[in-house]
């Protein structure tokens, strides 16, 4: 919001923390509720954004979720289907109708589109969730590709890939303290803050990052 931006958040269930992200903002933040895991949700989603700003300049996927901490063989499909419906398939149709109303091919003014990916991309992830570490391997994938799909149509395409940050995801994955057991294991001895990756997007957003495309940015402390 320093930077000018007009913000469209959406959340799917915690209202109170949606409410207090506005109170904090005031009218530099609109809220929106859908479940990005549904595509009709989705839809419905970029067009309530659009009706209430008029306009569409930038995208940044960052829903996500784990599960429990655990080994491959132990998971049942459940748990797979919903991190890759999540995670995945989200993604990939937050960035299809972010393309429609941005792309100059369409119409639109151009834009760009940050997705939110994981070092466990690269890492792996064995014997915590090997499945997470998939999906993330996924939004690269999806970033690098979109990014030479869009490229000509005014739109950029990027990812920042967090590392050991502390947020609540560990405490959904069944390890509130997971953050400080890992720290020793960065090599700059700590876990990050949500801060310094949300650094990272906006500056991915902007137009001082204007000739980046398909980059896969590491805000993981060397890790």
């Amino acid at each position: 919001m320093a930077q000018g931006w007009r913000v469209a958040a959406n959340y799917r269930a915690d209202e109170a923390s949606a409410l207090a992200l506005k109170a904090e903002l005031g009218d530099a933040i609109e809220l929106f509720r859908a479940d990005v895991s549904e595509e009709k949700a989705i839809v419905r989603l970029f067009d309530d954004a659009l009706c209430h700003y008029g306009r569409l300049d930038g995208l940044v996927n960052n829903a996500g979720v784990t599960a429990p901490l655990g080994r491959l063989e132990d998971y049942r499909a459940e748990r797979v289907e919903r991190v890759l419906r999540v995670n995945v398939l989200g993604p990939i149709l937050c960035c299809r109708e972010a393309v429609r109303r941005m792309s100059t091919r369409r119409g639109g003014d151009g834009g760009a589109i940050v997705n939110v990916s994981s070092a466990a991309s690269r890492l792996g992830s064995a014997g915590e969730y090997i499945d997470y570490a998939a999906s993330k391997g996924a939004i690269d994938t999806l970033t690098l590709g979109l990014a030479r799909e869009v490229a000509a149509e005014g739109i950029r395409v990027n990812a920042v890939r967090p590392g050991l940050i502390a947020t609540g995801i560990h405490a959904s994955s069944g390890e509130p303290g997971r953050a400080a057991r890992m720290a020793p294991s960065v090599p700059l001895l700590r876990a990050g803050q949500p801060e310094e990756a949300a650094q990272a997007i906006v500056w991915l957003l902007s137009d001082a990052a204007s000739f980046c495309t398909g980059s896969l940015l590491d805000v993981s402390g060397g890790r």
